[in-house]
């Protein structure tokens, strides 16, 4: 906890462990649950680890319907979804859970073990190497050699000073736009370092075990939450970003939100033919297809309950085969069949010489003053960054033309303030495609046609159903670890029965393109609150997710609001049904709702923290991704989206990237390339 959770709610949940640990505290906190005493005698007060469990199961449940006193309610939600996390996710030494059985939970095994011993085969050769610098296993000597040795020049600090080593380019961040950029740079003969903070895997790397993978791949260790409690986000931080652990969807950006953009917003790249050859290109490198051979069973139900409703549905384009059928895609895919930037792009960056930096994180864009051009008072001359090895001592310093933050809408904007730029739209416009989940359980013994498979396998998303023009209905990944976060507690018997199901408990969600915005205030604090509209949008699309389950055929459906919303579907009526949707509600977090119900967000998609337009008081970065205020800064990621896009923003912003990093390409002198 202490290592995943703002100061404040670490704090909190300090004050509340140990006032439970006392008699006046847990009195305080749990009434007249703590008394103890047979009729006629006077009561005694026990402390909470004293009290019987059906009444500290009652304190809990009081704690979760509080309207008033929230910081309790805060509290119950924090260690509700830290304790089930850990309770299903974490492994032992033989990396399994002993809980997996009991809930018909299994880890698919990629790679056959050998039935008799044999020798261990010759290391092979990893897409990157021949460009891959990994920092954590290195010390100042052997890091200055690496990079020798990958044709960078590299100067050794003095005795308090920082290692100098001079490029072309400098890109912060590997995911979908620092990715992209390196490989249009490098390409283009120029000289390239990319700098991650995240470490390389590859496909043999990965384990598809949630806790570890979680640990390794995602930032705060996937446990990452709004500072003011509204929302779960989900964002990568290893080679390859979020396009190494994302769910495939690979859909181009929808012509009315093109149109929005450039007129709207003064960008008339959006509405250019060069746009739509990006989006070309972007899905010709990354083999996108349309179709599905098979789809997984959560997919197999919104399809059912779609066309049963008589309503649309949609296939999703994935950069995979068409008989891709892995559902842990966002842990790392373990087939190598999805292919993100760190196995399309980013080979092709290594081929023409990029360098790539792992385990070094970047402190700071260099900036000098200058006359500069186009009202730009600063210059930006490069990068300072520091490695995360224990051997290295010393920071480096990475001179470059051109200096490109990549790090996505959430890293981007703290990195740009610890640089010294000012302009007003840095790190606000935050948006996060909010999505509202329902589940449906579908026993596998039930009559008539029955929907074969688990929720956990087959490809994430493969379906999808539009509900209005900003609202869509997709299937998410739920790992155990994950589910248990995030279903509702309304009892331990009641958890454990939600559980047993899990292999057959489907979940859908809506998503919304939303206009509320948020804030990055500074690294690993934000805060978001959709709108009104929005919320309107999320209920309306979460009672069609809903009418889906029930119309594909579930036995029992139900919401993710913490009173546990639910309705058997034995028999139901149209107007049970219909009684049912009208108490559907999207609630506000534990933070802010006034009821006794509240609800928590997800987000996987984080976009427009340093938006990108025409002018300099309506936006971070101009339409070129330059900054207004320093010249050779450039951002090249989702924060530079006008708005929310709507949909599933990878090829979005792999093709923006592809846009400015040509652009970037044709302004760099030529008088020296590589």
């Amino acid at each position: 906890m202490v290592t995943r959770c703002i100061r404040e709610a670490v704090l909190l949940g300090w004050v509340v462990l140990w006032m439970l640990g006392t008699r006046v505290g847990t009195l305080l906190l749990c009434g007249g649950l703590s008394l103890s005493g047979a009729a006629g005698e006077l009561p005694t007060v026990r402390r909470f680890a004293d009290m019987p469990l059906e009444r500290r199961e009652a304190a809990l449940q009081r704690w979760n319907r509080t309207r008033w006193f929230f910081p309790l309610r805060i509290v119950f939600a924090l260690v509700k979804i830290l304790s089930h996390y850990v309770f299903y996710a974490m492994v032992n030494e033989k990396s399994k859970n002993p809980h997996w059985n009991a809930i018909g939970y299994r880890v698919e095994e990629w790679r056959e073990e050998p039935a008799e011993p044999v020798a261990p085969a010759p290391a092979r050769s990893r897409p990157l190497d021949n460009g891959v610098v990994e920092t954590r296993a290195l010390n100042d000597t052997t890091l200055l050699s690496s990079l020798a040795d990958k044709g960078l020049a590299a100067k050794p600090g003095s005795s308090d000073a920082h290692h100098t080593v001079q490029c072309d380019v400098v890109i912060v961040g590997s995911g979908c736009g620092g990715g992209v950029a390196a490989a249009m740079l490098a390409s283009a003969g120029y000289k390239v370092v990319v700098v991650e903070k995240g470490d390389y895997y590859t496909a043999d790397d990965y384990s598809s075990i949630e806790g570890p993978s979680m640990e390794r791949l995602f930032e705060n260790g996937g446990i990452f939450c709004t500072s003011n409690v509204t929302t779960m986000l989900f964002t990568g931080t290893t080679i390859g970003g979020g396009s190494a652990v994302n769910w495939s969807a690979s859909i181009r950006t929808p012509g009315e939100v093109l149109q929005e953009w450039s007129r709207e917003h003064g960008l008339p790249l959006f509405a250019s033919p060069g746009y739509q050859q990006a989006m070309d290109a972007v899905c010709a490198r990354l083999g996108v297809t349309d179709g599905c051979l098979e789809e997984g069973f959560q997919n197999k139900v919104v399809r059912r309950g779609c066309e049963a409703l008589g309503l649309h549905v949609d296939a999703v384009p994935r950069n995979s085969s068409k008989g891709h059928y892995c559902g842990s895609c966002n842990f790392g895919c373990p087939t190598g069949d999805k292919r993100g930037t760190d196995t399309t792009w980013l080979v092709d960056a290594v081929k023409h010489g990029a360098v790539v930096l792992t385990g070094c994180k970047a402190d700071r864009f260099i900036l000098e003053r200058t006359n500069g051009k186009n009202g730009r008072s600063k210059k930006c001359a490069g990068l300072m960054a520091t490695c995360l090895s224990n051997g290295i001592t010393k920071k480096l310093r990475i001179e470059a033309k051109v200096s490109i933050s990549a790090c996505g809408a959430l890293m981007t904007p703290p990195l740009l303030h610890r640089s010294g730029l000012k302009n007003r739209h840095i790190g606000q416009n935050l948006h996060l495609h909010p999505v509202s989940m329902a589940w449906g359980y579908f026993p596998e013994k039930k009559q008539g046609a029955p929907i074969t498979g688990k929720s956990y396998e087959g490809g994430i998303i493969t379906s999808m159903h539009r509900v209005t023009e900003r609202t869509i209905i997709e299937t998410p990944a739920l790992s155990p670890g994950g589910f248990a976060a995030m279903v509702p507690w309304e009892s331990g018997r009641d958890m454990k029965e939600r559980m047993r199901r899990f292999a057959r408990t489907a979940h859908a969600f809506a998503l919304v393109r939303d206009r509320g915005a948020g804030t990055v205030d500074c690294e690993g604090r934000l805060r978001f609150t959709p709108s009104r509209e929005d919320t309107r949008e999320l209920r309306n699309g979460l009672r069609r997710v809903l009418r889906i389950l029930v119309a594909a055929g579930a036995a029992e459906v139900g919401t993710h609001r913490s009173d546990g919303l639910r309705l058997r579907c034995k028999g139901v009526r149209d107007e049970d049904l219909e009684a049912f949707l009208d108490e559907v509600s999207i609630e506000k977090g534990p933070m802010h709702s006034t009821t006794d119900k509240w609800g928590v967000f997800s987000s996987a998609h984080q976009m427009g923290s340093c938006r990108m337009g025409s002018n300099c008081k309506d936006s971070a970065v101009d339409g070129r991704g330059e900054s207004w205020e320093a010249e050779g800064l450039y951002v090249c990621d989702g924060s530079l989206l006008p708005t929310a896009v709507g949909v599933n923003p990878m090829i979005t912003i792999q093709s923006l990237a592809y846009c400015l990093s040509k652009e970037i390409a044709q302004s760099l002198p030529h008088a020296k390339k590589h």
